[in-house]
């Protein structure tokens, strides 16, 4: 059994996630018919997934005292749908064609727009619905966690800041990619903001403070969330070049094809001479590029050293993180499944 089935946890989020929806969605197909592909849109993206945080949430919780039941669900379940804001959103402002191997919501809609017939452009028209979907996401993300009964002022605080957080990184990702003057750090702030927090330190965060935790449980969460969450994003860059897209459900190079400036790209510009320098200047960022581009780019990574470095900043980050697990003060289950969660965010075919 996957560590994120333990407790029947992604059968109950998704139980969890269905209901809301269904219930949610029903209201808001009296104002007309025409919403309801809007509600099969949101219902569609939420079947399946990892569910990472809402382990963490869930996990963190149960780390720092608290009890399992319904209401922890709701509120960790929440999370999946602040995750599809986040996603929605990033896919628009990157252009991708596909997520999870299926049409990204925008292109969804877009085809919709094709088949009706309609007036005007269908990439106008479908990006402008998935935005819209995507402040809905974030709107009954909200209300999800509210209606859980477990959103204390304190937790509130946390919620509130991580939404915050989030879009700060979105926009410091977007403007790394314009920007194109990338370097480690600023590669590693982005991951910080964009992923670390809002998929671990704040979701585990979010469940300690729910269940009343102390100052020296949020420590110890922090201290074995930051670092777990740097190594999974670089995990994520690596995989978004050299994946296999069966496993990502992009197409392999994507990130190549977005122009992300990842620690991966800083850390080959780092290494590079002047003639790959100038191939990852060219290609990078290029929405045509073709697999004999990305196959360049992926030879100048690996050939810079790129690749092996980032690796040892994942095995490193990820060390980090275990021994300050080992250090905090939590439940002898709660520390057994969040070793194994580490292991799982972290893994080379995540």
């Amino acid at each position: 059994m996957s560590v994120l089935d333990r407790g029947d946890l992604r059968t109950r989020v998704q139980g969890a996630l269905d209901a809301f929806v269904a219930e949610r969605g029903s209201v808001l197909e009296t104002m007309g018919p025409e919403l309801g592909p809007l509600v099969a849109a949101l219902t569609d993206f939420l079947a399946g997934g990892k569910r990472l945080r809402p382990a963490f949430c869930f996990w963190g919780f149960l780390g720092a005292g608290g009890a399992d039941g319904d209401q922890l669900v709701v509120a960790a379940a929440s999370l999946e749908l602040f995750q599809a804001c986040a996603i929605i959103h990033d896919d628009v402002m990157d252009g991708s064609d596909t997520r999870r191997g299926k049409p990204a919501v925008h292109k969804r809609f877009a085809a919709l727009h094709g088949v009706e017939g309609w007036n005007g452009s269908p990439d106008t028209f479908g990006n402008g619905a998935a935005i819209l979907l995507g402040d809905l996401c974030l709107a009954w993300s909200d209300e999800m966690l509210v209606s859980s009964g477990l959103l204390s002022p304190p937790a509130r605080r946390v919620f509130d800041g991580m939404r915050a957080e989030l879009m700060a990184g979105q926009y410091l990702d977007l403007l790394e990619q314009v920007r194109a003057d990338g370097t480690l750090a600023s590669a590693l702030r982005v991951a910080r903001y964009k992923a670390a927090k809002y998929t671990i330190v704040e979701p585990l965060n979010l469940g300690a403070t729910m269940a009343g935790a102390g100052e020296d449980v949020l420590a110890g969460y922090a201290a074995y969330g930051f670092p777990l969450g740097e190594a999974f994003q670089l995990r994520d860059d690596v995989l978004g070049v050299f994946g296999d897209p069966s496993v990502t459900g992009k197409p392999a190079g994507d990130d190549l094809r977005e122009g992300k400036r990842t620690a991966l790209v800083a850390l080959a510009l780092e290494q590079a001479t002047p003639a790959q320098t100038e191939l990852v200047r060219r290609h990078l960022g290029d929405p045509a590029l073709d697999p004999a581009g990305v196959e360049a780019l992926r030879e100048v990574l690996v050939a810079t050293g790129a690749v092996d470095r980032v690796e040892q900043l994942i095995t490193s980050r990820t060390d980090e993180a275990l021994t300050a697990l080992d250090a905090a003060p939590m439940s002898a289950d709660a520390r057994e499944v969040l070793r194994e969660l580490a292991v799982a965010a972290t893994a080379r075919a995540v």
